[in-house]
């Protein structure tokens, strides 16, 4: 049974840190979702990089549904995703890590639910916690213990991109109290809070967002500044995995209990 899964953002596509790696295809409705699993500590964990291995999907082209169906079709119970973010607050500084507890919508032309009506019908998940609370403190606990700069808690505002935002846009974000931006959170975690899987995002600064940042932003700029903590996020997401208990409860797998709980 694999019961964990890392989503990988920019910079983060190293399987490598698992052993007795294999490759997987999972049928879903929307599509059909290769991934890789191995082993970390005796556990079995699925790797799926976000934007495919070469970086060759736009961040408003990732088929969240589908990848999302399919780590819920194998039995994952939690997700750790790590995302590239701007950062619209001085006091998350590049290189700093966040676990986001909150999030700001500004995706337009994106699917974010299981639920259309039809078959399937409606459902109106609740997102009062849309990170799961237990495994942003394990993260955080883990990442104190290697010495990394960590923010417990933060607004992530994402963007439709695939450009950068304007700093018109950045102004406005941060009024309405965003502290980092990104594209690909959501609908992400959404999805997975339909699916009743504990989810957290580990979000690395790498920038701060136009208008803040005294030079035009480059995806170069942002490829430079992951590749140069790696190293370090994969030490966070490693030593999360190692003191997870796979036997606990939460909250977050019952997220549709009104509605019977989520089906496949």
């Amino acid at each position: 049974m694999v019961k964990i899964a890392i989503i990988g953002g920019t910079g983060v596509y190293d399987p490598s840190i698992l052993s007795h790696i294999q490759t997987m295809e999972v049928v879903t409705p929307y599509g059909d979702v290769n991934f890789q699993v191995g082993e970390f500590e005796g556990k079995n964990i699925a790797f799926i990089p976000r934007h495919g291995s070469k970086h060759s999907i736009a961040p408003h082209l990732i088929n969240y549904r589908a990848n999302i169906w399919a780590m819920k079709k194998i039995g994952v119970e939690n997700i750790l995703a790590t995302t590239a973010v701007g950062s619209l607050n001085v006091n998350m500084k590049p290189g700093d890590f966040v676990l986001v507890d909150q999030f700001l919508d500004f995706t337009k032309s994106r699917v974010n639910t299981f639920y259309e009506g039809g078959e399937r019908g409606v459902v109106h998940v609740d997102v009062t916690s849309p990170y799961c609370p237990s495994l942003r403190q394990l993260l955080l606990e883990a990442g104190n213990s290697l010495g990394l700069t960590m923010h417990d808690r933060g607004v992530y505002v994402c963007a439709e991109g695939p450009r950068f935002e304007t700093p018109a846009e950045i102004a406005m974000f941060k009024k309405l109290g965003g502290d980092l931006v990104g594209m690909t959170n959501v609908p992400e975690v959404v999805l997975a809070r339909e699916a009743e899987i504990c989810y957290s995002t580990i979000s690395m600064v790498t920038n701060f967002a136009a208008g803040i940042s005294t030079s035009p932003l480059t995806h170069a700029e942002v490829v430079e500044a992951m590749n140069a903590n790696t190293h370090n996020i994969k030490q966070l997401a490693m030593a999360a995995i190692k003191k997870l208990n796979l036997e606990r409860d939460c909250n977050c797998r019952h997220a549709l209990a009104e509605y019977g709980g989520f089906k496949l």
